[in-house]
């Protein structure tokens, strides 16, 4: 397992080398974000950040930051899978059509979780119960999440056979390592970008703004590996049950001595 998160990291610094803007898609929006802010002087100090934390213009590009968040579900992926940057940036049939699908479903969960009502609202509760009902189906978003790894990761492959109740059954048994894979390769991540966010507050400007664009980057290697998370617990879950994810013959993947993920030939 540990070889596997260690991998996720070495590949998606190899994966910025050779595919560099494809790499900073996610950190654009985000920077964009941190201009936003700046702008409405969230910088200034924690009562205006607290102050402006809603902001339209924030949330804005705080949505646009989601989406962006969800790239590298299509490159990255392919490039795990196959070690091949021009084969991974390849908008090819059914392939991206299949991603398209994956990317317009979570943009309107995305979308409804920032701006919809919540489900408490919806049933007409307030108070505890509305939140009680809100966490409850939080809580099941995430598991069916787990389950659904492999589906997300087939796809972006060409593998249209491989679809939610599949990727479920695909999955039993693989719960707990998922989400290990994901914790250890998002939540140090996380933590960085919270805190360089944090940090800026207060400080200067010629303070604040590289701590904003180390940020940035920071997002863009964190999309990378939440997407690297899922690869490797869809592929963990797969060779268990025998299954090729991208729809060929079964296909064991080999370390490189730098560590790379390469498919055996």
């Amino acid at each position: 397992m540990w070889d596997d998160i260690r991998q996720v990291y070495s590949n998606a610094g190899r994966f910025a080398r050779v595919m560099p803007l494809v790499f900073l898609l996610p950190a654009l929006p985000e920077l964009m974000q941190h201009v936003a802010e700046v702008h409405l002087g969230m910088y200034a100090s924690r009562a205006a950040a607290k102050a402006m934390a809603g902001s339209g213009l924030r949330l804005g590009f705080g949505y646009a930051k989601t989406l962006a968040l969800l790239l590298p579900g299509y490159w990255f992926i392919r490039y795990l899978a196959w070690d091949d940057a021009r084969r991974a940036a390849r908008l090819e049939r059914p392939a991206a059509a299949l991603w398209l699908v994956l990317f317009a479903w979570s943009g309107l969960l995305q979308a409804w979780g920032l701006f919809g009502p919540g489900t408490g609202a919806l049933l007409g509760l307030t108070g505890r119960a509305a939140m009680g009902v809100g966490a409850l189906v939080s809580l099941v978003g995430s598991v069916c999440g787990v389950y659904f790894t492999a589906w997300g990761v087939a796809w972006p492959l060409g593998n249209a056979r491989v679809g939610p109740l599949r990727s479920a059954k695909l999955m039993v048994g693989s719960f707990w390592r998922t989400l290990g894979y994901l914790v250890a390769c998002a939540l140090p991540l996380f933590v960085m970008h919270y805190a360089l966010g944090l940090g800026a507050i207060g400080r200067p400007a010629w303070m604040y703004w590289p701590m904003l664009v180390v940020n940035a980057g920071v997002v863009a290697l964190l999309a990378h590996c939440m997407a690297g998370s899922s690869f490797v617990a869809a592929r963990h879950a797969a060779r268990r049950r025998g299954v090729s994810l991208d729809g060929g013959a079964a296909w064991p993947v080999v370390v490189a001595s730098d560590g790379a993920m390469v498919p055996a030939r």
